[in-house]
């Protein structure tokens, strides 16, 4: 699905849209978890056309409904803290002759109002496929345990941030060794990032 042509200006004529839209990386303006606009990186990302994105839920990027749900809770915390955050997570495509793959993206975003940390936000959207590819089937679970081993996170770490008690977290991570045929977690970080 190819973006519509840009008639380029002169360096002084250039304007924040122009930016906007012919940014190296995927960029969405939100409120209340709903895309307002983005660019067409985006697009192009996800396999969708503008219409088909802006004002739809970030729901129809994520994997399963339990995740978007999650990840909103635990955003709020966090943006309500520090105002940005950064991380990798498994995503899903909308459309076009990919629709419904999933691939790992790194997703960074910042909250306009500490407050109400999702009332206005802007993300930034990297796909990260090319080097990182999902080899193996994963319960929406365990995404969210991979992608927290793979920034070193102890159990006892990803349990706070997921909620659940670090021994739960140990048997994820006990099936995740199975599927990717690790022998360690060191070997299983690996293999995640290697895809």
């Amino acid at each position: 699905m190819q973006p519509p042509p840009i008639v380029y200006t002169s360096p002084a004529v250039a304007d924040h849209r122009l930016a906007f839209e012919l940014a190296p990386i995927g960029l969405v303006i939100s409120r209340q978890r709903i895309m307002i606009d983005c660019n067409a990186h985006v697009c192009e990302m996800f396999g969708a056309s503008r219409d088909q994105l802006v004002g739809q839920s970030f729901r129809v990027l994520y994997p399963s409904a339990d995740e978007y749900e999650r990840m909103g809770q635990r955003l709020t915390g966090i943006l309500q803290t520090r105002g940005v955050y950064a991380d990798d997570r498994i995503m899903r495509r909308v459309g076009g002759r990919l629709a419904g793959e999933h691939f790992w993206c790194h997703v960074t975003g910042r909250a306009l109002n500490l407050q109400a940390p999702h009332e206005a936000g802007i993300w930034s959207f990297e796909d990260l496929s090319s080097r990182r590819p999902v080899t193996a089937e994963l319960t929406p679970r365990e995404r969210e345990v991979a992608a927290h081993l793979m920034e070193g996170l102890t159990s006892k770490t990803i349990g706070r941030a997921l909620g659940i008690s670090h021994r739960t977290v140990e048997i994820y991570r006990a099936r995740l060794m199975r599927k990717y045929k690790a022998s360690t977690t060191a070997d299983l970080v690996h293999k995640l990032l290697a895809g």
